[in-house]
């Protein structure tokens, strides 16, 4: 029997790329989305996922969204928490709703996801959660002090749940990707995106599919000894240590 997959921001930019790859590995896909219901109503009906309006930040939305899902697709087994948005400010402008936001849609909704399935994993020996943090998680961003705290956390809380869920058949991975060509970074100026390019080792911006290819990997069986690792994809431009 395939696996159920929730990919949380599944419906646009890398999230869509993810839910399309895991519906060509064979994967039952539910693609979570905020309120775009255009866009996710062609993604749903292009790729052939179930799309699943709520908002993930909201730990009894998420309950109902769960539950709609696991009626329709029987239980979670991998979820790859991917919801993100940007608030952008420098620090001594940043209001506290700007925190407050990033920190609800990037951080804690993988907490409330990933703690409404956890349990199930656990009982059937197998699960897997992959986060997906940030270039900007790992080096910090001018203008991003939320948002590169909420990816920084994320790959923390890999880690600790790949302590806590080996033991039983469970592995939590992180996926930091660099600059890729999605919607979001198309609406930076011309010549923004020209410097960015000339700090990518390789040249290039990263492409959408290459993240998801990389989720699949981390979610086949073949990964399984893989637990607690941030794999950076980001065409060398920032190399962790």
């Amino acid at each position: 029997m395939s696996k159920t997959v929730l990919v949380t921001g599944g419906t646009r930019g890398i999230g869509r790329a993810i839910s399309e790859t895991m519906v060509k590995k064979g994967y039952k896909v539910a693609a979570n989305y905020a309120g775009n219901d255009a866009a996710a109503q062609e993604c749903a009906e292009a790729i052939g996922v179930k799309v699943y309006k709520f908002d993930v930040g909201d730990y009894d939305a998420v309950t109902a969204g769960l539950a709609a899902i696991e009626a329709d697709l029987g239980p979670i087994d991998i979820v790859i928490n991917n919801a993100g948005i940007t608030r952008d400010a420098p620090f001594h402008k940043m209001t506290k709703d700007q925190w407050q936001q990033v920190i609800d849609v990037d951080l804690t909704s993988a907490f409330n996801v990933t703690r409404q399935v956890w349990d199930g994993m656990r009982e059937r020996g197998w699960g897997r959660v992959i986060n997906i943090s940030s270039i900007n998680g790992q080096k910090g961003q001018f203008t991003q002090a939320n948002y590169s705290a909420a990816k920084a956390g994320l790959i923390g809380f890999t880690k600790a749940l790949a302590y806590e869920g080996a033991k039983k058949g469970i592995t939590s991975n992180c996926v930091a990707p660099g600059y890729i060509d999605t919607e979001m970074l198309a609406a930076v100026k011309p010549e923004v995106l020209e410097g960015i390019i000339a700090t990518i080792p390789v040249g290039r911006l990263g492409k959408a599919e290459e993240i998801a290819s990389m989720c699949a990997y981390l979610a086949s069986d073949e990964a399984a000894f893989i637990n607690g690792a941030t794999m950076t994809v980001n065409g060398a431009q920032y190399i962790a240590g």
